[in-house]
């Protein structure tokens, strides 16, 4: 039942949209009604595990809902309305075709997204991560050009043959479960593995991990696997950039961190630690250096992206306490990123340009996205009053107290270098002349108002993480040691 009402107001939403002809406003609404129906449902449970009772409705043996499942859905049901009322289809009565595609495929991947991290059978997870690149692929083109078409064919290529690899690791620890146990009922089930895990067989296993972190790693943007991320995210429309980079990438994490615990179970732990922090490694510093040399900023925050993969994918590897700070750092990103993502947008609306020396003087231009947008990227880099740099303070000092002084080194030079290279390109584009043919002035219009919500939540996560909030994450820790 939970799954029911957490996934059925994006498909009920969808539905509309398609029976709906002429496309109609009202058809839009219906998508942000229902975006805030499934927050609603997901902050509930989220609560309910938070304080130890059971999530309300959460009945089924096929759904999974526990703290982080119910992290991940108020994630993903947030960024999902946030990207739902700021997409088109919501001021214009006209029948547009782009209108009615963007509404259909938005639904589609949120309750592909919220299905993957709900579902308890692996195999349907991996369904669920697998239909995400589809429902996605199908909107980065919303505006057909040449460069667009090309992102998502080279997104659907690159993803499949992650997603396949996926597939052959969880094929393969499959196997070896039905040779240990024997056919088994729910033996895909993650808790059924999860216990099962100490009577497996080390050597297919730790084959399996090799194949489940590179499959769902591609989709995660870890490098070296992450090629398809910057053009994917740099042409997808705002809104999918959004949901895209806040929360498509977590999802696929989420995986990853599911099946670590499985593994872990038959292996020596730090087989996959050692895999992670060498991804995560490697993430930050093509993430960092791929910053210093962009001269685009919405793929200035696809390769920020990649970097803040990298950083969770290191916190995953550090304990309960890189654990606790990968999660947190999970929710800050996704707040930050959608919001910097969706500001991108307004301003390669007004500009024409997403070329960073052609943006000048954008304090002038339009000065609330201008100062949202500078909010947006110095959350990016960690500073505070921002939540991100509680969560990367955090991990820092899992990575000190688990005396991986190296790697807390290594971890603060890259994340100075990020901030370097954001900042000088943050300043050239605020200040400055406005170039000519670019109208002056901005209205204080309610996508604004939603848009510093998300730079104020910021800012609450970094003044103070909420004791339900701690709590769940807490939980995380927990299940995912």
């Amino acid at each position: 039942m939970m799954m029911l009402f957490l996934i059925g107001p994006p498909l009920v939403a969808a539905s509309v949209a398609v029976a709906v002809r002429p496309y109609r406003t009202w058809v839009g609404w219906v998508n942000v009604i229902a975006a805030g129906l499934s927050l609603a449902v997901s902050l509930a449970a989220a609560l309910a595990t938070a304080t130890g009772a059971p999530p309300p409705l959460a009945r089924a043996v096929a759904a999974r809902f526990d703290a982080l499942s119910a992290l991940l859905a108020v994630c993903i049901a947030f960024v999902m309305l946030l990207a739902s009322s700021l997409g088109p289809g919501l001021a214009d009565q006209r029948d547009d075709p782009s209108a009615r595609t963007f509404r259909v495929f938005i639904n589609l991947f949120a309750a592909t997204m919220l299905t993957a991290v709900t579902v308890q059978n692996v195999a349907l997870m991996w369904v669920a991560i697998e239909a995400t690149t589809i429902t996605s692929a199908m909107v980065i083109p919303l505006r057909r050009t040449k460069a667009s078409v090309e992102a998502s064919w080279k997104y659907i290529l690159i993803c499949s043959v992650g997603i396949a690899l996926a597939f052959a690791g969880t094929v393969l620890a499959y196997f070896d479960f039905v040779a240990t146990a024997g056919q088994v009922p729910d033996s895909l089930n993650w808790n059924v593995l999860r216990a099962a895990a100490p009577s497996l067989h080390p050597e297919p296993l730790q084959l399996a991990f090799a194949f489940i972190l590179v499959g769902y790693g591609t989709k995660a943007g870890i490098a070296p696997m992450h090629t398809w991320l910057p053009d994917a995210h740099s042409e997808a429309p705002s809104p999918i950039s959004a949901m895209m980079s806040g929360v498509l990438l977590a999802v696929a994490l989420y995986a990853i961190a599911r099946w670590k615990v499985v593994i872990d179970g038959a292996v020596d732990p730090r087989f996959t630690t050692g895999l992670l922090l060498g991804f995560g490694l490697v993430s930050m510093i093509i993430g960092t250096f791929s910053l210093v040399i962009q001269r685009h900023y919405k793929r200035m925050l696809a390769y920020s992206s990649i970097e803040h993969m990298g950083l969770v994918s290191i916190g995953l590897a550090l304990g309960p306490a890189g654990v606790f700070a990968a999660w947190l750092h999970v929710v800050n990103h996704a707040v930050a990123k959608s919001m910097s993502f969706l500001l991108a947008g307004r301003i390669l609306h007004r500009y024409e340009t997403a070329e960073i020396r052609k943006v000048s003087g954008l304090l002038q231009a339009m000065p609330w996205t201008g100062a949202l947008f500078a909010a947006g990227v110095l959350a990016l880099v960690g500073l505070p009053p921002f939540g991100l740099f509680v969560s990367e303070f955090l991990l820092v000092r899992a990575a000190v107290a688990g005396h991986h002084l190296w790697l807390a080194g290594g971890i603060l030079l890259l994340l100075l270098t990020a901030f370097i290279s954001l900042i000088g390109h943050l300043n050239q584009m605020l200040y400055g002349n406005v170039p000519a043919g670019v109208p002056v002035g901005e209205r204080r219009d309610w996508p604004v108002l939603a848009l510093a919500g998300s730079a104020a939540l910021l800012v609450a996560l970094g003044v103070t993480v909420p004791r339900p909030v701690s709590a769940l994450i807490d939980q995380c820790a927990g299940l995912l040691p």
